[in-house]
C-alpha cells in the first residue's frame, strides 16, 4: 500500500495518484520529455498542488511511471495464471511485455533526465522480469505445456530482442509471430542431438 511518509493514502489520495501516473506515462511516451507538469494534472484532473504533494520533482514523477508500468506487468502474472493455462498465460503475458517496451522506448527521454538527475529507474526492472518469467515458467513446467529446463534469462532476451526489432507499430504483426515462434520453443523439446 503506497504511504506518505508512514501514513497509508486516503482512498482518493490513491485514485488521485493512480490517475496521475496514468497520465505521465501517456505524456511522456507520447510527447517526451518536453511535457509541462501543469498538462499532466490537468489531464489526470487534479491540480498541480495534488501532483507536487505525490511527486515533489519531475524526476519523481517519471520514475514512478515508469516503476508503476513495471508492477503493472510484473504484477499481473498471478491473475494471468490463474484464468489462462500457463502456456496461454505466458503468451499473453509476452503480448503485455512488448505494450511495456513500446511505452518505455516512448519515455525514453524522460528516462535519461531521471538518470542525468541520479536516478535509476531501472533499478528493479531485471529482477522484477525474471520473477515474472520465472513463475510463468515454473507454472509452465508444473501443468506440462511448457519445457522445464528453460532459464528465465534466457526467455527475458529472446522478449528484448523481439520488441528492439519489431517496436515500431507497423511491426506488430510481425511480433507477434516472433512471440509465437519463442512459445513454439519454449512448449516443445526436439529430440536430444
Amino acid at each position: 500500500m503506497a504511504a506518505t511518509g508512514s501514513r497509508p493514502l486516503r482512498a482518493d489520495a490513491r485514485r488521485n495518484r493512480d490517475r496521475l501516473l496514468d497520465a505521465a506515462v501517456r505524456a511522456f511516451s507520447q510527447e517526451g520529455s518536453g511535457v509541462t507538469l501543469d498538462a499532466i494534472a490537468k489531464d489526470a484532473g487534479v491540480g498541480i498542488g495534488t501532483l507536487y504533494r505525490h511527486f515533489p520533482t519531475r524526476e519523481a514523477l517519471i520514475e514512478a511511471a515508469y516503476r508503476n508500468e513495471l508492477a503493472r506487468l510484473c504484477d499481473s502474472v498471478p491473475e494471468l495464471l490463474r484464468t489462462l493455462p500457463a502456456d496461454k498465460a505466458t503468451r499473453t503475458w509476452m503480448d503485455h511485455f512488448v505494450d511495456y517496451m513500446a511505452t518505455k522506448r516512448g519515455m525514453a527521454g524522460a528516462l535519461r533526465a531521471v538518470i542525468a538527475s541520479g536516478g535509476n529507474p531501472y533499478a528493479q526492472s531485471r529482477d522484477r522480469l525474471l520473477t515474472a518469467i520465472g513463475a510463468l515458467l515454473q507454472a509452465g513446467a508444473a501443468d506440462a505445456t511448457m519445457r522445464s529446463d528453460v532459464d528465465p534469462a534466457d526467455v527475458l532476451v529472446g522478449l528484448s530482442g523481439v520488441t528492439l526489432t519489431t517496436g515500431d507499430l507497423d511491426k506488430r504483426d510481425q511480433a507477434g509471430r516472433l512471440l509465437d515462434l519463442l512459445m513454439d520453443g519454449l512448449r516443445y523439446r526436439g529430440a536430444p542431438g
